[in-house]
């Protein structure tokens, strides 16, 4: 494929991908500011949640005292793999298929939040993690680190990384589906990678606060011009 043909393609795939969003969301979104929707950010539950944590552990943490290096291997592991671990709880818990186990039905409040998501995605109550998931996970991810880790210092900084990672991702989603149209180049390739999943095929482009990372890694990052538009992304798990 000659550039030429290859630019004409990408400029066919955003048409597309125009198109299908104007037909999915209705009427053009309302221009807002990022102050604006920072602003309503923190009317949801949430955000202050993990800023509890945050702010907990931090505190807890300067109190401890004992700093070393080690405090950092941790988070940074965190930070490095977290595209891939996003990938996978996207995959295997948010797009999770409810199935019967012993005549029982098994399905979460992540998976079935997310597929009102998925109906909805302008459902901006539906963006943000469920508070009730979200206080188990906080419980069950303090829990396993004031446990596994040699030192409790150790122990209070990887809480407070994983709070902080959990904001940016709470902040990046919210924004995506906000009104804001994104301006900065690398936000608009996240921007751009998030509304491809759902507006044009669930079945790939799976990261949310990055593009290109781990979707690429694990091959869930074609061309759009390549992926016909999905008929299920409004009814995760439908038949075609």
């Amino acid at each position: 494929m000659t550039p030429t043909d290859k630019a004409a393609a990408e400029r066919a795939a955003r048409d597309r991908l125009a198109a299908d969003e104007a037909a999915a969301t209705g009427p053009t979104r309302a221009a807002v500011t990022l102050r604006q929707i920072f602003a309503r950010f923190w009317r949801h539950p949430s955000p202050w949640m993990i800023l509890t944590v945050l702010a907990t552990a931090l505190t807890w943490r300067i109190a401890e005292g004992g700093w070393t290096l080690t405090d950092l291997r941790a988070p940074a592991l965190l930070v490095a793999a977290f595209p891939a671990l996003e990938w996978l709880v996207h995959v295997f818990v948010l797009h999770w298929r409810p199935r019967k186990i012993a005549g029982l039905t098994i399905d979460t409040e992540l998976a079935r939040d997310h597929r009102r998501h998925h109906a909805d995605p302008r459902d901006i109550p539906l963006v943000f993690i469920p508070w009730r998931s979200l206080a188990l996970v906080i419980a069950a991810y303090t829990t396993v680190a004031l446990l596994a880790f040699p030192r409790l210092g150790e122990a209070l900084t990887f809480i407070l990384a994983v709070a902080a990672v959990g904001l940016v991702y709470e902040w990046a989603h919210y924004a995506i589906h906000s009104d804001y149209r994104p301006r900065g180049r690398l936000y608009r390739a996240v921007w751009r990678n998030h509304r491809l999943h759902h507006y044009k095929n669930e079945h790939y482009w799976f990261t949310v606060t990055t593009a290109g990372t781990a979707d690429r890694l694990l091959r869930t990052y074609p061309d759009p011009a390549t992926v016909p538009t999905s008929a299920t992304a409004r009814n995760l798990h439908a038949a075609a």
